[in-house]
């Protein structure tokens, strides 16, 4: 039977509204393979379990419970075909598909969740977590003094602050920002100098010279047990260099006290363990309290200067740009 012009519309119509074209056959037309469609939370989801390697501490960041994250990762997996996690009861790891997969995207949703969270902030005060990785005593020196104004300054802000000695990757461990001494700063990254260049001064307690001679050069710490430190555990010994004349004096020293920690040299000074080499403006309290006094005045090392660093970034969140200029307005160099 022949069709009028009309009817072949009509019927034309009625197809179109009777039926449900799928995306699989409008490719089969002849356009190229569309990439399987991939939810943006879905994406997200992978991004944290990634980064974390650890379903319930991914679950916490996305305030979701830890079944939801493994059925968004099954889900996942299921609609790229790809296994990306190798999981135990005890570990969970990446195939080799999935740091494929993380390595290339990581960049693209960090910029992605940068970019809303400065939207969405444009008009109001900075809000979010600003996630910090410190040292103890660049902690003490320049955070924790004025930890109480920022977080008044800025109420929406939250600051999570994680306390080690390892010079780590803060963007793969998760952090916005981190403060290091800036020759262990990488390259890499947009550093500022935070407060003054550190000074190295000679402190010992009051009683650990009853029955002892004071030093009076830099050749008598030799015959004193001086409280001997690692940069990091595991890490190479500090060295005492001091600044004579111009030149570089080091000094060998030996102690039976060995710690990894700035704070525990200053502590052990004060219970009279031995001789301590440490920051100035760190041991200001406890010179200032007569629990230590310094010794062989004369003498001292220059260390480098503290650095806020962070990566670069092209759209910087509001939360943490407000960290940042506070940060740095506290402590001028």
């Amino acid at each position: 039977m022949k069709l009028h012009d009309n009817d072949v519309n009509s019927h034309k119509r009625e197809f179109t509204m009777n039926k449900k074209i799928t995306v699989d056959e409008v490719m089969s037309v002849g356009m190229a393979p569309a990439s399987p469609p991939v939810h943006l939370p879905g994406l997200l989801t992978f991004e944290a379990v990634a980064r974390h390697l650890n379903f319930a501490r991914a679950a916490a960041e996305l305030e979701v419970t830890p079944t939801a994250v493994s059925r968004t990762i099954k889900a996942l997996e299921a609609q790229l075909k790809l296994r990306l996690f190798n999981r135990t009861t005890r570990s969970v790891s990446l195939t080799e598909a999935g740091a494929s997969l993380n390595a290339k995207m990581a960049p693209a949703l960090a910029l992605i969740k940068s970019s809303l969270s400065e939207a969405l902030t444009a008009s109001d005060q900075p809000s979010g977590t600003v996630r910090v990785n410190s040292s103890y005593v660049a902690y003490r020196l320049f955070i924790e003094p004025h930890l109480e104004a920022f977080l008044g300054s800025f109420p929406l802000i939250n600051v999570e602050i994680s306390l080690d000695n390892l010079l780590g990757d803060i963007v793969n461990a998760g952090f916005d920002v981190g403060i290091r001494m800036g020759k262990r700063v990488q390259n890499d990254m947009v550093a500022m100098q935070l407060g003054p260049v550190q000074k190295r001064i000679v402190v010992a307690a009051p009683d650990y010279f009853q029955g002892r001679q004071e030093p009076s050069s830099l050749d008598d710490l030799l015959k004193h047990d001086c409280i001997r430190q690692r940069y990091s555990v595991g890490g190479r010994w500090f060295e005492w260099k001091f600044d004579a004349d111009g030149q570089t004096v080091q000094v060998d020293i030996q102690g039976r006290l060995l710690v990894d920690e700035m704070r525990s040299v200053v502590d052990a000074a004060v219970q009279g363990h031995g001789i301590g080499f440490v920051f100035e403006q760190f041991a200001k309290q406890e010179l200032a309290s007569g629990q230590l006094r310094q010794v062989l005045t004369q003498h001292y090392g220059m260390d480098d200067a503290f650095h806020l660093y962070y990566p670069h970034r092209e759209h910087m969140p509001g939360k943490l740009r407000a960290f940042v200029d506070f940060m740095l307005a506290a402590n001028p160099r």
